[in-house]
């Protein structure tokens, strides 16, 4: 990252220029990013419902964020004021301690199919499971080019639910998909194959739908930062501190983990990504244990340094959807120069531990409205 000059501090003009010839954008990709917004009224007819209009947010970049020893600039679609700083100071942090470790455990979707009007319901699932190889066949034929990559539907799950409503059993199909996040394709691999599903089980087929709660996919992040470059003792005890109370109180959780998702959703969302679904799958995981707690772990190292990590489900893609149809998107991808979905799950992640850390930082030392208000209101003036 260059540190010659403030970043911040440029029109955003020369910033726009900074980052096109660091990330080398052709000259039609330049033009796009001048375009505001960069949506046509015509495509974004094409993506929704009802369209009167389009709605522009703003644009800002993370330098610097460095995974796995790579560098990256990262792209956020936010409207909070100190959002993009946080993330960045963070990542700084981050970089000058080695940067942040990452793995990932596979584009593995959860695509589900409720059964219900059975009377033995673990005899049912019994039964599921002696046809698994049928089930697959079938539910790949709903999408010849996913496995045509290598992926598509690879195992069968079933489980017994005792409901209010009478038994049930939920069939699970595991889906590799890819590069894509996946969601057209494990919701029509699930209407495949639940015809065939309720003539094995004797049962009525209702909810044919993916899960959010993508726990076969999911990013890890960790990351150690010295003691000296943290700022000192004080400020370790701050901020283990602060993640004390967040782990034992859902309140304080709750607001940490906006916090978090404050790095991650803005990169998911200039990257063409459903926002929605990672918040969802992210808070569904907070609560796994039974009780809601931070997506981030805070600890001292035996040498006195701060270590933390993150682990939540990373449900996104770099291939279809929004990130083939809005022409940001695939630009602000170029721009980050990440070539699977795999690692650009870890670059999301890694931006809400980033954010994460900058931001028990200062609520540890001075407070939020102390350090970002002044700016803001000196942005305001000019």
């Amino acid at each position: 990252m260059d540190k010659t000059s403030d970043f911040s501090a440029m029109s955003a003009e020369e910033r726009r220029s900074y980052i096109a010839q660091t990330a080398g954008l052709s000259q039609k990709q330049q033009s796009l990013l001048c375009q505001e917004g960069g949506l046509s009224l015509e495509v974004a007819d094409s993506m929704i419902d009802n369209v009167i209009g389009t709605y522009s947010l703003p644009i800002g970049v993370v330098r610097g964020l460095v995974v796995n020893g790579k560098e990256y600039l990262v792209p956020m679609v936010c409207e909070e004021p100190w959002v993009v700083s946080c993330a960045e100071k963070g990542a700084e942090l981050a970089a000058r301690c080695g940067g942040f470790h990452a793995t990932y455990t596979g584009s593995i979707m959860i695509s589900q199919i409720q059964l219900t009007k059975i009377s033995n319901p673990r005899t049912a699932c019994l039964k599921v499971l002696e046809h698994k190889q049928e089930i697959l066949e079938l539910a790949n034929q709903a999408d010849p080019i996913l496995v045509s990559l290598g992926g598509g539907a690879f195992d069968v799950e079933a489980k017994p639910l005792d409901t209010e409503v009478g038994g049930m059993v939920i069939v699970q199909l595991l889906v590799d998909t890819k590069d894509a996040m996946g969601a057209n394709a494990v919701n029509t691999m699930a209407e495949k194959a639940a015809p065939l599903l309720s003539k094995i089980t004797g049962g009525k087929s209702y909810l044919r739908i993916l899960s959010n709660l993508a726990v076969h996919r999911l990013a890890r992040v960790g990351v150690s930062v010295s003691c000296d470059v943290l700022g000192g003792e004080e400020v370790v005890d701050g901020i283990l501190t602060a993640h004390a109370f967040a782990y034992h109180d859902p309140f304080r959780a709750c607001t940490s983990n906006k916090g978090t998702m404050n790095g991650a959703s803005p990169v998911a969302c200039a990257t063409g990504n459903d926002i929605r679904a990672l918040e969802a799958g992210a808070h569904a995981y907070a609560s796994r244990s039974g009780v809601y707690r931070p997506l981030t772990y805070w600890e001292r190292s035996v040498s006195g340094d701060l270590e933390g990590m993150i682990e939540l489900p990373m449900a996104v893609g770099i291939v279809g959807g929004t990130t083939k149809t809005h022409p940001m998107a695939g630009l602000l991808l170029s721009i980050m120069k990440v070539t699977s979905a795999a690692e650009l799950g870890m670059v999301i992640a890694a931006t809400g531990l980033a954010e994460n850390l900058w931001t028990l930082r200062t609520l540890a030392t001075g407070g939020l409205q102390a350090e970002f208000v002044p700016s803001l209101e000196r942005r305001l003036e000019q």
